[in-house]
């Protein structure tokens, strides 16, 4: 965190009046939310990095698009837009990644230092309505998006195993093929069929659309984000909100469109997919029914426990969701599923697993000596789970500054079909997304890979 509001700073300081830097907030923890922003049009599109404490890129890819508008009069003033990138907006959680940040990138460092708040701690939802908001993060960006009512939003997100998608608020045509064109080129997965726009409508390859909010149980809101969010909110000032998810470690399955063999095949599938989740997670919850009478009452123990109490709640759900033999007598049909639905799904059920083992080995690791004796199955379950992510499903690390260029491209692109889509302000639009190569250019880095 504090790398980023240096390297926004330096910017700031070789471009003075063209670049500005503000805190427009601060964190329960007391630090400063850093807007950096580059321009005077009179157009303003926001940027937000770091929604998600475990999705860091987006910071990178912030640096990158503020590089890239100020050398490209295209993009900016000629566009008679200013560009409004938020560095990060949940800098707590995502000082508590710091365990893995600095590499190496492994799967089972990531996993053993991985950090993401409880449901109701994360910045950009709104379970109870804008009004209800009551983390200073959120409150933050609320007022943001109130005072710059942009005509664009990106919201910079991260897979951390599988491929990249975008979710709309309103669909921009075009995007799935410049999507499509961008993965391509830097060798980027799209995931087809996300795990988290399972029931959503498609809008293109990899392109969903974010339905309208309702409101629901935790286990719902948990699963389908389809409630009130900073995405919807700013809908009433007539914005578009991208959120642009960029994979950590490549899956190439998640982007087979083809239908599997037969109902057979897919159901079995499914159901393999299912029973592992439900045998998983008895296991977790076996090992913390053992080590929770081991944990101190702190606040850091607190904000382990809540995503892994999180995790229990919503993947019953899920497996009897995912399981044809209980789906089916739910009221809630799955949609059709391609190979990559399969391949989604079965990475989304591992993670859901990784993710609380994790958060167990930290709790475990905190309690002392482990007084449970609790590690050496967290430790044979996390290898286990990630050998089967890195040999199973082939999971590969995208360098840092791929991934960056992969969300800025992106970025633009849809930056460029929102300006092309605007109802007002009809200024000159942009017109390059880009470098022709982008190797040759020095990205922004996260951390020295």
């Amino acid at each position: 965190m504090d790398e980023l509001g240096a390297r926004a700073a330096a910017l700031v300081a070789r471009h003075p009046g063209r670049a500005r830097l503000r805190r427009i907030g601060t964190s329960r923890a007391g630090t400063p939310l850093w807007l950096l922003s580059v321009g005077h049009g009179g157009r303003q599109a926001l940027v937000v990095a770091g929604p998600h404490a475990n999705e860091p890129v987006g910071g990178v890819t912030a640096l990158c698009l503020a590089e890239r508008v100020l050398a490209d009069p295209s993009l900016g003033d000629g566009a008679d837009t200013t560009w409004n990138l938020l560095l990060c907006l949940d800098p707590d959680g995502s000082r508590r990644n710091e365990g893995w940040l600095g590499g190496p990138y492994t799967l089972g460092r990531y996993f053993r230092n991985f950090f993401r708040p409880g449901f109701l701690e994360q910045p950009e939802w709104l379970p109870d309505g804008a009004e209800a908001a009551a983390l200073p993060e959120t409150r933050a960006l609320l007022a943001l998006q109130d005072e710059l009512r942009p005509f664009l939003q990106c919201s910079l997100h991260g897979v951390d195993v599988g491929g990249g998608f975008v979710e709309l608020t309103r669909d921009l045509p075009g995007l799935p093929e410049r999507l499509a064109h961008t993965a391509a080129l830097l060798g980027i997965p799209r995931e087809l069929g996300a795990y988290d726009a399972l029931y959503w409508p498609g809008l293109g390859p990899a392109v969903y659309r974010i339905p309208p909010p309702h409101r629901g149980d935790l286990a719902a809101a948990i699963t389908e984000a389809a409630v009130e969010s900073t995405w919807v909110h700013p809908q009433r000032h007539g914005t578009v909100t991208a959120v642009v998810e960029a994979p950590m470690w490549g899956v190439a399955a998640v982007e087979d469109g083809s239908a599997p063999a037969d109902r057979d095949d897919r159901d079995a599938a499914l159901r393999a997919v299912s029973r592992a989740l439900r045998h998983d997670m008895g296991l977790l919850e076996h090992l913390l029914a053992g080590l929770r009478p081991h944990l101190a009452a702190t606040a850091d123990t607190a904000r382990l426990l809540a995503p892994v109490g999180d995790y229990l709640l919503v993947c019953p759900g899920l497996a009897d969701a995912w399981d044809p033999g209980t789906a089916r007598g739910s009221g809630r049909s799955l949609p059709p599923l391609s190979s990559g639905h399969l391949a989604a799904l079965r990475i989304a059920g591992r993670r859901l697993a990784l993710r609380t083992a994790g958060l167990l080995h930290q709790l475990a690791r905190g309690a002392g000596h482990d007084p449970a004796g609790a590690l050496p199955d967290l430790e044979r379950l996390i290898d286990l789970w990630c050998a089967d992510y890195r040999d199973g499903c082939r999971a590969r690390w995208i360098p840092v500054a791929r991934q960056a260029e992969y969300q800025a491209r992106v970025v633009l692109a849809a930056f460029e079909l929102a300006v092309r889509h605007a109802p007002a302000r009809p200024g000159p639009s942009a017109s390059r997304s880009g470098e022709p190569d982008w190797r040759a250019r020095a990205a922004v880095p996260m951390h020295q890979e």
